[in-house]
């Protein structure tokens, strides 16, 4: 798209990593007590060791539990408006396999996906994996596609496949896609960014225009192309969607993701509201920011990489927790060109989120209409 600016003017160092990050009416320090309510000030600077803080993994290493892998910040706690959450699937349009896991085939997803409706498994009693051989594509002439894996589910890429896309068209209101109870591992976008068009990015899932909704899933693993000023999203991009929805992610996990930027999810001209999940060791891996046309760029937003115009990104219950970013933003790249929009950290802690170039606060680079500016932060420990 083009619309992050080249930022060589704007660039910061680190050295808001463990200070103060000011806000326009709160003061939140390094170790900021996260029951501080809005509007009072921390006037400690000292980092507060006893101060309660969210549950992160200690490894970088994908967390099993019973052949699946959970979803969700276990400590998150915030309330999940009704359109965020999961949908009811007992009573299926279409069931992928016949209770062997044999029968639950990258096929059998891609002609199911095709087909619409509500989506369930059966593959047996057991967790099964199901590797894509190709790319299940969500058809425009449907209303709402849901898959539902159950928590018995993955779908894994094989390291060069992207496992769904749907390419509704530039802010339609239609399809709806709801993903809820799956894994997603090492899936892959090739596609490079090019001129006209905005249909690269996203490892996992590319969604351009309609709604999404993701929910109670982990991504692990996938990733994009290494190189872009604004192809994102290791596991998710969503672009141009429909202007009164939000992109739900709700009670998900990401996990070792990578792309040029947006190591974990990227958006433009998208509203998100990333509530009570986990994102830990992502990464964009980009080198040059916005560089002039004709060059690489990328390196943004080590877990999220937002832009465009008139949008929010809402983080609430969330941890983020050792993402980097080869340039700015190690945590959080979010940048509205013009319309204005908020970034707001509600009931989160953002720790360990390097920035290898610029942030205008610990782990975050915030830029609204041209300007430099600071996330709204309540309740919340940023370090």
């Amino acid at each position: 798209m083009g619309s992050v600016r080249n930022l060589s003017g704007a660039v910061r160092g680190l050295a808001g990593i463990g200070g103060c990050l000011a806000l326009a009416a709160v003061t939140a320090c390094a170790g900021a007590v996260p029951g501080a309510a809005a509007g009072s000030a921390v006037t400690s600077h000292a980092k507060k060791t006893s101060s309660p803080r969210r549950a992160v993994p200690t490894t970088t290493a994908p967390r099993v539990r019973g052949g699946t892998l959970p979803a969700g910040n276990p400590a998150g706690g915030a309330t999940v408006p009704v359109a965020g959450q999961e949908v009811v699937t007992s009573h299926p349009d279409h069931v992928i396999g016949n209770g062997t896991p044999a029968s639950c085939t990258s096929a059998a997803v891609v002609a199911a996906v095709a087909a619409g409706g509500v989506i369930t498994f059966s593959c047996g009693p057991d967790p099964v994996t199901i590797t894509m051989t190709a790319t299940a594509t969500v058809a425009n002439t449907s209303h709402r596609v849901v898959l539902d894996g159950g928590g018995k589910v993955t779908l894994s890429g094989g390291g060069t496949t992207q496992i769904l896309s749907m390419n509704a068209g530039w802010e339609r209101q239609w399809p709806q896609l709801v993903v809820q109870n799956l894994t997603f591992t090492d899936a892959y976008s090739g596609t490079e960014q090019t001129k006209g068009t905005l249909v690269y990015g996203g490892g996992a899932i590319f969604d351009e225009g309609g709604q999404l909704k993701v929910v109670n899933s982990a991504f692990v693993g996938d990733a994009c192309r290494p190189s872009g000023p604004d192809l994102g999203g290791g596991a998710i991009r969503a672009v141009g969607m429909y202007p009164a929805s939000t992109v739900y992610i709700t009670d998900d996990t990401f996990q070792q993701d990578s792309c040029s930027n947006g190591g974990a999810l990227s958006g433009l001209f998208a509203d998100f509201d990333v509530i009570n999940s986990l994102l830990t060791d992502n990464k964009a891996i980009g080198r040059g920011a916005n560089p002039a046309a004709g060059t690489s760029g990328g390196g943004s937003g080590g877990a999220i990489y937002t832009d465009g115009a008139r949008y929010n990104l809402s983080i609430t219950g969330t941890v983020m927790h050792g993402n980097t970013a080869l340039e700015g933003g190690g945590g959080i790249f979010f940048v509205v060109d013009s319309g204005g929009g908020t970034l707001q950290i509600t009931s989160s802690t953002l720790d360990d989120n390097p920035s290898g170039q610029f942030q205008n606060a610990p782990g975050i680079f915030d830029s609204v209409n041209g300007r430099d500016t600071q996330p709204v932060v309540v309740s919340s420990s940023i370090e």
